[in-house]
C-alpha cells in the first residue's frame, strides 16, 4: 500500500514538473514572439520615419500649396520622432509609423504641387479608411463665407488633407482653401459650423448649384457605389470609399530622401 501511495505521489510530482515546465517554455516562446514583434514593428516604423525625414529635408518651394504641405509634413515628422522615442510595445511603434505615413502623403502632396513624379504608392493610412478621394471641384457658400475644394491643388485650395473624418464625418483626400476641420471650433463656426461645411461641400445637392436636389442626389448617387462593397459609399451623393494604397518606396530621383506617393483611392465627390 505504502509503494503505491508512493508511486502516485511520484507521478504527480512528475506531472507538477513536466507541467511547470512546459508553462516556463511558453512563457519564454511567448517573450521571444513579442520581443520580435516589437523589433520588427520598431524597425518599420523606423524606415517610413526617415523617407519622411528625407523629404521634409530636400523639398522647397515658394508656392503657398507647397509651403504648407511641408509645414504639414514637417509637423508630422516631429511628432513621429517624440512618438518613437517613447514606444515601447507594438501599438505604439505602429502609431509612430502612422504619423510618418500621413507626414509622407503631406510629403507627397507637395511633389504634386511642385509639379514632380509623386513616386510610389504608399501603404494606407487608417485614418482615411472608406474617406474616398475629390474628383472635382467644388465650391459652396456656408454661413456667409465661400468654401473651395478640389482633387488638384490652386491658388485658391493650397491646404491638401490626406482623407479622415470630422466629427464622424467622412472627409475625402484633396485640396481645400482652408482647413476648415481643424479651425471650425477655433474660428467660432464651432462643430455644427464644420459639419455644415463638410454636408455642402460632399452633397450634391448643395455642392452643385443649379441642380435641384432630386437632380443632385440621383447625379451623385449615379456616381457612387454600394457601400458595403468594399469598392467605396455614397455619403451624401458622393462616394466615399476606402483607398488602396501599397507598394513601397523607392529610391534615386527624390532630392535625395526616398519617398513614395499614395493612392488615395475611393469615391467620387
Amino acid at each position: 500500500m505504502g509503494t503505491v501511495v508512493f508511486m502516485e505521489l511520484l507521478l504527480l510530482v512528475i506531472l507538477v514538473a513536466l507541467l511547470a515546465g512546459a508553462f516556463v517554455w511558453w512563457r519564454r516562446e511567448a517573450a521571444v514572439r513579442e520581443g520580435r514583434a516589437i523589433a520588427d514593428a520598431r524597425a518599420d516604423a523606423q524606415r517610413w520615419y526617415e523617407r519622411l525625414g528625407g523629404q521634409v529635408m530636400n523639398l522647397h518651394g515658394d508656392d503657398p500649396a507647397v509651403r504648407q504641405s511641408l509645414v504639414d509634413a514637417g509637423e508630422r515628422y516631429n511628432a513621429a520622432g517624440g512618438q518613437l522615442e517613447q514606444a515601447h510595445t507594438v501599438q505604439q511603434y505602429r502609431l509612430a509609423r502612422e504619423t510618418a505615413l500621413e507626414g509622407l502623403a503631406y510629403a507627397r502632396a507637395a511633389r504634386v504641387a511642385l509639379g514632380l513624379d509623386p513616386g510610389p504608392d504608399l501603404p494606407p493610412l487608417a485614418a482615411a479608411a472608406g474617406a474616398g478621394q475629390l474628383t472635382r471641384e467644388r465650391q459652396v457658400e456656408v454661413q456667409g463665407q465661400t468654401f473651395k475644394a478640389g482633387p488638384q491643388p490652386g491658388r485658391d485650395t493650397p491646404y491638401y488633407y490626406p482623407g479622415g473624418r470630422y466629427q464622424g464625418r467622412p472627409v475625402p483626400a484633396g485640396w481645400y482653401s482652408t482647413p476648415w476641420w481643424k479651425t471650425a471650433l477655433g474660428a467660432g463656426a464651432g462643430v455644427l459650423g464644420g459639419m455644415l461645411i463638410a454636408d455642402a461641400l460632399f452633397s450634391p445637392a448643395f455642392a452643385d448649384p443649379g441642380y435641384g436636389y432630386d437632380a443632385g442626389y440621383q447625379e451623385g448617387f449615379s456616381d457612387g457605389a454600394d457601400y458595403g462593397d468594399g469598392q467605396g459609399g455614397d455619403v451624401g451623393g458622393g462616394d466615399a470609399g476606402g483607398g488602396d494604397y501599397g507598394g513601397d518606396f523607392a529610391g534615386g530621383d527624390f532630392g535625395g530622401g526616398d519617398f513614395g506617393g499614395g493612392d488615395f483611392g475611393g469615391g467620387d465627390f
